[in-house]
């Protein structure tokens, strides 16, 4: 079996990240290969844990409710690419691209790695829904007006991001439905996903 690519669209309490880890394990147990996580999140958590200078630029934008700088998270992106992607890995995007600037700098990396058959999953969740999990989650950023604003922004960047490979060529979107059991999205992934 060839190596796999998929990118993971989901709103904040889709769920994405614990349906990226269940996709992880199961690649893992049917063909042993390694994934490589293309999340910067963790690594924008990291820069404002130091505390330097970006970090607390960043820290600032997050508080305000704002994406991140296309340059900063497509140079995040790239180099967890450069330094640990080869072909005989998957490949799994979590967080990127959440723009069309980044969608159009992720095709021009799947072009230069010569990965084939791109695998979108887009997490639907509606505005209630997901309203209802982030409150319930209790994050510090999670206030009703937070939410609000970060389902707005998903709303107008991130999903023209996704819609940008609609019609491309070597691109397939799976719509999950979110409104279930983590299980249950498991599964339909899996199935959706012919494995």
């Amino acid at each position: 079996m060839e190596s796999s690519t998929f990118v993971f669209f989901g709103i904040v309490g889709s769920g994405k990240g614990t349906q990226v880890k269940l996709l992880m394990d199961f690649l893992k147990k049917k063909d042993g290969k390694e994934c490589v996580y293309a999340y910067p999140g963790n690594e924008y958590r990291r820069l404002v844990q130091e505390n330097s200078y970006t970090g607390r630029l960043i820290k600032e934008s997050m508080h305000k409710g704002h994406l991140q700088p296309d340059f900063l998270t497509t140079s995040i992106v790239t180099s967890i690419l450069t330094v640990n992607l080869s072909p005989d890995k998957h490949l799994i995007f979590d967080g990127y691209p959440r723009t069309l600037v980044q969608s159009e700098e992720l095709e021009e990396m799947v072009g230069f790695f010569e990965r084939k058959g791109v695998k979108i999953i887009y997490i639907e969740l509606s505005k209630d829904e997901a309203m209802k999990r982030n409150l319930l989650r209790g994050r510090a950023d999670d206030t009703k007006e937070g939410i609000e604003k970060r389902f707005n922004e998903y709303v107008t960047k991130v999903i023209p991001s996704m819609d940008y490979f609609k019609k491309k060529a070597g691109y397939t979107i799976y719509t999950i439905n979110g409104e279930q059991s983590i299980d249950a999205v498991h599964r339909d992934i899996i199935k959706s996903l012919n494995f």
